[in-house]
């Protein structure tokens, strides 16, 4: 079976009785399959790689799909399943093929001695620096049941939160987007319609719809790079943000300052910061460490290296609550809970607490956004198409006025 990193070769040839075989298998490249199927005694003639189909119905593996092996495989350690034994059950219940798949090769690399958390490294694709040594820790300390529960419990509130907020999010985004789409066919196909009735009005046209008359001509003579502009420009913005750190530093700061919105994403990053400190720390990993991992966990690049320099600090011996205070970044409350955790021992702990409340803020927010947001969502649909319907009819209304 393939594996999410293999490719997968058509081979023909014949066996050792001369008899013709051809089939599929998987490896890094021709020259290992053909001295793996020599091995086997074949002969082969033609070894390629097989073709793609034109519309592939291989299904991706999304985070939750991540989740919800973690917390299978946590359920079946804690009922006494064997390790091996947890991967067979777990893949026979997945209807992912790839996800299937994924969950196969990890088993098989278990089976033949490698530990689990060397196997998960092989998919950084799927599995983060954070989730593997988590899973390290729990081999090391014969706790691994107990490290999946915690890992499959922070996976699923991460995503969950993850999901209110693109679903938030995602209703006045298209609803723009569709305005400007239907603006742009007005402007197009039915302004010019008016145009034509107008000219033979034989008197002044208001301001307004000048403008507008202008718009459409601009409209119907440069609409195709006025798309290709539109669609390169979000490509290229997206391209930037991924490979600029610069970039991607200005539009965090931005995103952190937009009203409603930027207040989310704010306690979206405390809710991951104080969630992923509480996890990596309860699992034992040194503070150090764990600040290293929540700073990729923050999602946010003025976060992240905010994470970095108080990791800096509490490396020089600086306790964690002063140097979060510094930042000037993290709420008063906080600040209180970190202190209080680490007077008591207990930091773990006053995170965890700290992470389910911002958690809750931001599912109360995320739940107000769509009414908060309407008036404005209103507002882009009155400029942009009522402003074109008034700015046909103008004319014909002072027509009948003079009549």
């Amino acid at each position: 079976m393939a594996t999410p990193e293999s490719t997968v070769f058509i081979y023909k040839g014949v066996d050792r009785k001369g008899k013709k075989v051809e089939g599929e298998i998987s490896g890094g490249s021709q020259t290992l399959i053909k001295a793996q199927l020599l091995k086997q005694g074949v002969r082969t003639h033609i070894v390629r790689k097989k073709p793609k189909p034109l519309f592939s119905r291989d299904k991706k593996i999304k985070p939750m799909d991540i989740a919800v092996f973690t917390r299978q495989m946590a359920t079946m350690m804690k009922a006494g399943v064997p390790l091996v034994q947890s991967f067979d059950i777990v893949a026979d219940g997945v209807d992912n093929p790839t996800m299937k798949t994924l969950i196969t090769h990890i088993r098989t690399d278990v089976a033949a001695g490698t530990g689990f958390a060397v196997a998960l490294r092989k998919h950084p694709k799927y599995f983060d620096y954070l989730f593997c040594n988590l899973v390290e820790s729990g081999e090391q300390s014969g706790a691994l049941e107990a490290l999946l529960d915690r890992i499959a419990t922070y996976k699923e509130k991460t995503e969950a939160l993850k999901a209110k907020i693109k679903k938030a999010l995602t209703y006045p985004i298209t609803v723009v987007i569709v305005a400007f789409i239907v603006t742009g066919i007005l402007l197009v196909k039915v302004v010019p319609q008016f145009a034509e009735t107008f000219s033979s009005f034989g008197a002044d046209l208001p301001a307004f719809t000048l403008v507008v008359l202008r718009l459409s001509e601009s409209a119907q003579q440069w609409w195709y790079i006025i798309l290709l502009a539109t669609v390169g420009g979000v490509f290229a913005l997206k391209a930037l943000h991924q490979h600029s750190p610069n970039v991607r530093l200005f539009v965090d700061k931005l995103m952190l300052k937009i009203p409603v919105v930027g207040q989310i994403v704010y306690n979206s990053i405390l809710a991951r910061y104080a969630r992923t400190l509480s996890t990596t720390f309860a699992a034992g990993v040194p503070l150090i460490d764990a600040l290293q991992s929540v700073s990729g966990a923050t999602g946010n690049r003025v976060y992240e290296e905010a994470v970095l320099n108080i990791r800096d600090d509490v490396s020089t011996g600086i306790q964690l609550n002063t140097s979060m205070r510094t930042s000037r970044l993290f709420p008063g409350m906080m600040l209180q809970m970190v202190a209080i955790g680490e007077e008591s021992g207990a930091l773990d702990d006053m995170l965890d607490k700290s992470a389910t409340y911002h958690e809750d803020i931001v599912d109360s927010m995320v739940d107000n956004l769509t009414s908060l947001l309407e008036p404005l969502i209103m507002s882009v649909l009155g400029v942009l198409v009522g402003g074109l319907l008034i700015a046909m009819y103008l004319p014909i209304f002072q027509i009948g006025q003079v009549v």
